[in-house]
């Protein structure tokens, strides 16, 4: 009994200094590991403050500052990068985007972009699918389209950036398919659409007759690309039951423009009982000096606030028939001789 005792005494014994060696490397392996994160970020910040200057003169035409960058060392040129690329994210200006890619390709960057793409960090990656975008270099299409399900965030907004400066015309499906993903961020899904203009319109007229669930989706990115060949779909849409898609419908409307017919869908929603259809209306009609339609408008004054104010900044965009309609009710003492004297006291133009 006391061999069994000894035994086991000594296997815990055992155990339990193998438990603390275990932990002691996974200790050593995690602080190895934020050290080295730690001084690769610090490495970075120094590498930005100090070209972050030369960045934006080189973005301004400056050809010594180029050129510095152009002759800055390789290690040193995934920095310069992320210098070049991440204000892309926000500032679509089409020259910012040219001089980005001017910059790069002379940057001869691609190799580097090559091993980073197969990166296990995840900054890494997601500058390598942002750089192939931004050269358009369409032979990773079907890489960066894959990325658009990586699990991280990170690389899937960052695929999703790729693609709206790549423009490739075989990934476009996949850009509408992700219109749903609420994961990736709603503007820069609208964004990716928008950087291929009309040419996803029938794609998405196509989809929205089969998936009437994500109607809404579809009618906000016709609101940026579509054309006067949406108009019957959008105007079929203004009476939908669903208050969201029949305000994104009217709101497709004012962008695209409204003809004749569709001016009759949306005065018939004018009349809704719902405050934002209402004010969604009112706003598409602007432009439209139709008598019947200055007259509607005009009666809309006496509507609540958010109705009104829409219905008078249309009417003033109707030049002097609309001013007319104001002029009659500007000695009024209520909201409507309110905002009939601000319309008519303001210089006439657009809304």
């Amino acid at each position: 009994m006391t061999a069994v005792l000894d035994a086991f005494t000594r296997l815990s014994f055992q155990l339990l200094q193998a438990t603390l060696v275990a932990g002691a490397l996974l200790l050593i392996v995690i602080l190895v590991e934020r050290t080295t994160i730690g001084f690769l970020e610090f490495r970075r910040r120094n590498l930005e403050r100090r070209y972050q200057p030369v960045v934006r003169r080189a973005l301004a035409g400056d050809p010594e500052a180029r050129q510095a960058l152009l002759a800055s060392p390789s290690r040193q040129q995934p920095a310069i990068a992320r210098l070049l690329i991440l204000p892309l994210v926000k500032d679509r200006n089409p020259s910012r985007v040219a001089e980005t890619r001017a910059i790069l390709r002379a940057m001869s960057f691609i190799p580097t972009v090559l091993r980073y793409l197969r990166s296990r960090w995840s900054w890494r990656r997601a500058l390598a699918l942002q750089v192939l975008g931004v050269l358009q270099v369409r032979e990773y299409s079907a890489a960066i389209v894959s990325a658009l399900d990586d699990p991280d965030p990170i690389i899937r907004s960052a695929a999703l950036d790729a693609l709206t400066d790549l423009q490739d015309p075989a990934t476009l499906p996949a850009i509408v398919v992700r219109l749903h993903d609420a994961s990736l961020p709603h503007g820069r899904r609208l964004a990716a659409l928008a950087a291929f203009g009309s040419s996803s319109e029938p794609l998405l007229l196509d989809l929205m007759a089969v998936d009437s669930q994500h109607a809404i989706n579809y009618v906000q990115a016709l609101a940026i690309c579509g054309t006067k060949r949406s108009l019957p779909v959008l105007c079929g849409l203004t009476g939908d039951p669903r208050p969201e898609v029949c305000v994104a419908a009217l709101e497709a409307l004012d962008r695209i423009g409204v003809d004749e017919t569709a001016a009759d869908y949306v005065l018939a929603a004018l009349d809704s009982g719902n405050v934002g259809i209402r004010a969604a209306s009112a706003k598409a009609l602007r432009g439209c000096a139709d008598p019947a339609v200055i007259a509607r408008l005009a009666d809309r004054l006496d509507d609540v606030w958010s109705v009104a104010v829409r219905a008078a900044h249309s009417l003033r965009s109707m030049g002097a028939p609309g001013l007319a309609a104001l002029k009659a009710r500007e000695h009024r003492p209520d909201t409507a001789g309110a905002l009939a004297r601000h319309m008519l006291w303001r210089e006439p133009g657009p809304a």
